[in-house]
């Protein structure tokens, strides 16, 4: 059960926050949204866009704002940054984002001190890191869009693979959102079973199946952005999805487990950097972190992924 009125602001008018702004509108997740976008006409468009199909749902609330419409908010998205281009890292994006989330973080707090926040612009990892910092916000109330989309993906590939249903499979993309993330595929499994035994059983029972090409569907997770990107010029529909469905757990009566980006306190020997962990994430935000045993080498590349964004980070002006 979800709460029964919600207001979620969006800020960012793009092809992301759009999308973002659609679905809630459609899916009965929010009763009031707010869209706030430096281009007035874009934000004014994509609502008059979504308003004038609410006539086919229950009576909802959406306008084109300034930050002091967000008061109250319950669940604000921040999608606001330049889009990644073909052949572009996450990480080539940093710092001109994080001068956008620096100009944007003051105004949005002020006017929404006690909202969920969850951040989507890329580079994720490094800009849930700079809100963290500079919002002055307790960290349970910010939440990075992380891996979500990863696992998402992942979660798909498996699924196709094994010929069984997404909601079967219990497999999760750990670290930085983009090329440093992995899969502990200690922890990966279908049902109860784990991912080598279920192939093994269903060979015994006689399925056709083949065994599955683990570095192959890592490489496939890591490369789908960006051959979404290059065929259409962005991804939206998929990450807009996860979005949604991570503000359904923040509005939900109890928490459940998301793979998403927080900062980190010792978790994995882990200091100081944001990114995704299995996490408990409800109505209260960000409750802590759900431990995950690790192999010595799923732990080894974790921190390699920690360690790669810490360096970026350091050449940032935050």
């Amino acid at each position: 059960m979800k709460k029964m009125s919600s207001k979620i602001t969006i800020i960012g008018a793009g092809s992301v926050g759009a999308t973002i702004a659609y679905k809630l509108s459609y899916e009965d997740i929010a009763s009031e949204i707010v869209m706030i976008d430096i281009n007035k006409d874009k934000v004014e468009g994509e609502v008059m866009d979504i308003k004038q199909g609410t006539c086919f749902r229950s009576p909802i609330s959406i306008i084109a704002g300034d930050y002091e419409d967000a008061k109250d908010s319950d669940i604000v998205i921040i999608t606001s940054g330049i889009a990644r281009k073909p052949g572009q890292t996450r990480i080539e994006l940093a710092q001109t984002n994080v001068n956008i989330i620096k100009s944007i973080t003051p105004e949005i707090v002020k006017a929404a001190p006690n909202a969920k926040y969850i951040i989507v612009s890329n580079p994720v990892d490094v800009l849930t890191y700079v809100f963290t910092k500079i919002s002055g916000l307790p960290e349970s109330q910010i939440i990075g869009s992380g891996t979500l989309l990863d696992t998402a993906r992942l979660r798909y590939g498996l699924s196709e693979h094994f010929k069984v249903a997404q909601k079967n499979i219990h497999a999760y993309v750990f670290g930085e959102h983009g090329d440093s993330s992995f899969v502990p595929w200690s922890g990966a499994a279908i049902s109860t079973v784990n991912i080598d035994d279920y192939y093994e059983s269903m060979k015994a029972h006689g399925a056709e199946l083949e065994e599955l090409d683990k570095d192959a569907m890592e490489e496939y997770v890591h490369k789908s952005g960006g051959q979404v990107i290059a065929k259409k010029g962005a991804t939206f529909y998929a990450v807009s999805i996860s979005v949604c469905e991570l503000c359904n757990l923040v509005l939900a009566a109890s928490d459940s487990i998301a793979t998403v980006s927080t900062m980190m306190h010792g978790e994995y020997g882990l200091e100081d950097v944001c990114l995704s962990v299995l996490c408990l994430v409800g109505p209260n935000g960000v409750q802590g972190k759900i431990p995950l045993h690790l192999t010595d080498d799923e732990i080894a590349k974790l921190q390699s992924s920690a360690n790669k964004l810490k360096d970026v980070i350091a050449q940032l002006d935050i």
